[in-house]
């Protein structure tokens, strides 16, 4: 398998809207650009507004029906999706691995295997909500919000549409979507798929382009009762304000920059390998990735000679190539936007240990970085506090464990993080004491069924598990 695994160009000309496939209102088209050739690979609409308008006014003609509908054939839906997004998993993951230029590997995992489990996983999820409570002589009932506009980002493009999507059709909302216009044609897939298993018309809407058009006229849209967005925290915060006008439930997941504390008591070189894995997912274009690695300051020497030697280790190649650990970037704005932060790196004085901001050599074609480390690093450096969102990890030393949480907590994000140690109970205390919305002990594996969410300006409100489905449900006391 190659890079160009489409030879042709995917044309997508219309956009779903109340079951039927529809042309947008206007007929300017946003190009597709695959990431390891830097050739157009597809064509969507470029929507507007009045697609917004068209949209909403079929979720809200369904909402009626589909809001009363039985829960379980909410679900069977779901079950048939989660198949159907099976059936297709290769296809998906070589979209997507061209895309984005996810190494195809991580594609069948995570790209295309999570939205597999994330609308097959609500069979189970449903039986841990709490759809009626009798308290006094009230019975509090859960019902779904209403219409809900979902804005999604390019990163992991259809597990986040999916991780709002099946919880929201399930809570018996339906669903305006945005998907990124940078990785949109995995999003078409899954509306021909809710066409082919008969989820009714209106539910389910796809409108594609620009965020501050479509994006903004979604947030700002009277029809729309809740938002709910994946995306950078500038983005996050001017979803925020445009909902705001009409006073609507606004869930966030933002950005990170997520703390790895390695302790003293720790094995050195498994966690300092676990960790640049942590950072490197995805090529680093991860809002969760562990992007500071935190350590004690005697141990500073080894763990660059190790992060060193694992760097060597870390193949950089075209995303079809088996042996390849790490892809393109999915832009070149993107590319351009890590190289600049490698750069500032440098000037403000941190220690490179590996990489830097030239192409690797020979893929000098495609988004392509060399993965990057930096010692030394201090709170104050620029690359200690902005999301880079690419593979450069920044070392930081610590000088002991009351330290190690200030640094850990000297950020305006709070998503994830992370605490390794030779002691289990040790590192859940420290873990404890670290302010984000979840965090692995000891390299422990995510986890997609439990909240995922953040602090501070990490956003708002949790997605996946049971949780995810309740963000959807809002409350009524019925007096009895």
């Amino acid at each position: 398998m190659t890079a160009a695994h489409t030879p042709t160009i995917v044309e997508h000309a219309q956009l779903y809207i109340g079951g039927q496939w529809i042309d947008a209102s206007g007929s300017d088209s946003i190009e597709v650009v695959n990431a390891s050739t830097e050739e157009v690979m597809g064509r969507i609409p470029e929507g507007t507004a009045a697609d917004v308008d068209r949209a909403v006014e079929a979720a809200r003609a369904a909402f009626d029906s589909w809001s009363q509908t039985r829960l379980a054939e909410r679900v069977e839906l779901c079950t048939a999706i989660s198949l159907r997004l099976q059936d297709r998993q290769e296809e998906i993951a070589a979209l997507i691995s061209q895309e984005l230029g996810s190494p195809i590997k991580v594609s069948m995992m995570v790209q295309a295997g999570l939205p597999v489990m994330d609308f097959g996983s609500m069979a189970h999820l449903v039986e841990h909500i709490p759809w009626e409570q009798q308290i006094g002589n009230s019975l509090v009932v859960r019902e779904p919000i209403g219409v809900v506009g979902a804005i999604t980002p390019w990163n992991y493009p259809l597990h986040q549409i999916a991780a709002k999507v099946a919880p929201a059709m399930t809570a018996g909302c339906t669903v305006v979507l945005k998907p990124s216009e940078v990785t949109p044609l995995n999003a078409f897939v899954l509306a021909e798929i809710m066409d082919e298993v008969g989820v009714p018309a209106g539910v389910f809407n796809l409108v594609t382009g620009y965020g501050p058009v479509v994006g903004e006229a979604i947030a700002g849209h009277p029809g729309v009762d809740m938002v709910s967005f994946t995306g950078s925290t500038r983005a996050g915060r001017r979803v925020s304000e445009v909902a705001s006008a009409t006073v609507k439930k606004v869930a966030l997941e933002l950005g990170g920059k997520s703390p790895n504390v390695i302790l003293d008591d720790a094995d050195m070189e498994a966690a300092v390998v676990n960790g640049i894995k942590k950072c490197y997912l995805n090529s680093g274009q991860t809002c969760s990735a562990l992007t500071r690695m935190l350590v004690p300051r005697e141990q500073l020497e080894l763990v660059e000679q190790i992060a060193a030697a694992a760097l060597a280790q870390t193949p950089v190649g075209e995303p079809f190539d088996e042996t390849t650990a790490l892809g393109p970037l999915v832009s070149d704005v993107q590319r351009e936007r890590v190289r600049s932060y490698i750069e500032k790196g440098v000037e403000e004085g941190a220690k490179l240990v590996a990489g830097g901001a030239e192409a690797p050599e020979g893929l000098e074609r495609g988004f392509y970085v060399q993965p990057t480390v930096f010692s030394d690093v201090t709170p104050e450096m620029t690359i200690a506090r902005e999301e880079i969102f690419g593979p450069v990890l920044a070392i930081m030393p610590y000088d002991d464990e009351d330290d190690a949480v200030r640094i850990a907590n000297d950020t305006e994000y709070g998503l994830a993080g992370g605490v390794y140690s030779g002691s289990e109970e040790r590192a859940k205390a420290v873990a404890r004491r670290i302010r984000t919305g979840q965090i692995e002990i000891n390299g422990a594996a995510f986890n997609p069924l439990a909240p995922f969410g953040g602090y501070k300006q990490s956003g708002t409100g949790r997605e996946l598990g049971p949780y995810g489905i309740e963000e959807f449900l809002t409350l009524k006391s019925m007096q009895l």
